[in-house]
């Protein structure tokens, strides 16, 4: 289970936190949840579901905690490679956003949820997770939009 979701688990905290050390902090909480949790998972997608929820939780703990909000948050872009420019611009731009629209973005085009399904993962409702995703697409192209004309 962990080989299998790990990294997933850090992008969902990561997309949250904005911050690798508090993603692997999310991802060591989620896993020992797992571990001492006493209940049988129906299916492999019931274990996902259920991960998924934890981590988001998780990392909406972290999110709250007084000393995370008055951290400076490290540059982290550096540690991690990209295959061409335009996937970091791309990632660089969802980092950017305000973490109640990248982490929508992320479940939905990287983890390839539905509206539904990403509504109950955050505990909202249809249209909230709609707006939110409809919101965040229009900051990207915005924001895309700015860099590809500064780049003129």
């Amino acid at each position: 289970v962990i080989a299998t979701y790990k990294d997933r688990i850090f992008a969902i905290g990561l997309s949250i936190l904005k911050n690798p050390n508090d993603a692997d902090d999310v991802v060591q909480e989620t896993f020992l949840k797992y571990h001492t949790y006493k209940k049988d998972f129906e299916s492999k997608e019931h274990i996902q579901s259920w991960l998924y929820k934890v981590a988001i939780n998780k990392a909406k703990d972290i999110q709250r905690k007084f000393w995370r909000r008055k951290q400076v948050l490290i540059d982290y872009m550096a540690t991690i490679s990209f295959d061409t420019p335009q996937d970091e611009e791309l990632f660089q731009a969802v980092m950017a956003l305000p973490s109640k629209y990248s982490i929508v973005i992320h479940l939905y085009y990287y983890e390839d949820y539905s509206i539904k399904e990403i509504a109950q993962q955050l505990k909202l409702n249809e249209g909230n997770v709609k707006v939110r995703l409809s919101r965040a697409r229009q900051l990207l192209k915005k924001q895309l939009k700015e860099n590809w004309n500064d780049e003129e």
